[in-house]
């Protein structure tokens, strides 16, 4: 890879893109509360295709399909029985599509307990949940990434969970939209980097792209590799953190054009970030474009 200009470590690790939306995108049906891994029951080349599209567009890192696979998103549909089948399933398509690139690592998704961006009290065996998607992943993956985790709870038990597999944990936090610098449970950003000695890279994902700006100028000072990947949603509606809601409640924005997004990431890569990619709304031509203007 090219050394980036303004970047101080010079080698930026491309990710790939939001892998739910672009499903949601690819597909005639209507969303359900199990979004993405709905799609992968349904239509399994789907998930695959979006991994080529991904890789071909020169991104590095293959985030397979697990994020909504708890057994708090299953066990309302009545499939929990699928939970280790779906884990599997979803893994193994993603090394399938990193082995036909030739090239790249397969992150094993971690997304959080009892919804997105909720910032409710977690169940009181929240690490052996994410310990046990752990063990199922640690076979088939290179590293795990922990996802929009909007409050110190989820960050820390994901973590805990994810300590002992002898896999890199890359921890992704989500930040309040109208103010990066605090978590979306109202909580300092900063508190996180206090709490964070078992991670190997600190990353900031599915918020806007400005929240994101303000929140890198907090962790930039981290003493461990750290980046971004934005989201392109308008905002986070009220209806959305509903139980039972699906993503129809929320809307992209119509301003995060490939090239709008990457001037935001060439500002990311100057302020030192060295993991960058796309979260919600972020499809291949966005990575095509970071590519293009970070490697």
């Amino acid at each position: 890879m090219k050394r980036t200009k303004g970047n101080v470590a010079g080698m930026i690790t491309i990710l790939d893109g939001g892998m739910g939306q672009e499903l949601i995108a690819r597909t005639s049906a209507e969303p359900t509360p199990l979004w993405a891994t709905q799609v992968m029951l349904d239509e399994p080349a789907l998930v695959r295709a979006v991994h080529d599209d991904f890789f071909a567009a020169g991104a590095m890192v293959a985030t397979a399909n697990t994020y909504a696979i708890h057994h708090d998103r299953l066990m309302p549909a009545g499939i929990d029985d699928k939970f280790e089948a779906l884990h599997r399933t979803a893994c193994e398509i993603a090394c399938a599509a990193r082995d036909a690139a030739g090239a790249g690592r397969v992150a094993g998704a971690l997304g959080p307990l009892i919804g997105s961006y909720r910032v409710g009290p977690l169940p009181e065996d929240a690490v052996e949940r994410f310990r046990e998607i752990c063990r199922l992943q640690a076979p088939l993956v290179d590293l795990f990434l922990i996802e929009t985790a909007s409050s110190l709870e989820q960050a820390r038990a994901a973590v805990a969970g994810a300590t002992g597999h002898d896999k890199p944990i890359w921890l992704g936090v989500s930040v309040d939209d109208q103010d990066g610098t605090k978590l979306r449970s109202g909580e300092p950003l900063e508190e996180v980097m206090r709490t964070t000695s078992k991670i190997d890279a600190l990353l900031i994902n599915c918020s806007t792209p400005e929240a994101v700006s303000a929140g890198l100028d907090v962790i930039k000072t981290a003493d461990r590799p750290f980046g971004a990947y934005a989201n392109g949603f308008t905002r986070i509606t009220k209806s959305f953190v509903q139980e039972g809601a699906t993503v129809s409640e929320l809307s992209a924005r119509s301003d995060l054009s490939p090239a709008a997004y990457a001037d935001f990431a060439e500002h990311w890569a100057k302020m030192g970030a060295t993991i960058i990619g796309g979260c919600c709304e972020v499809g291949p031509a966005h990575i095509a474009e970071l590519v293009r203007r970070l490697t």
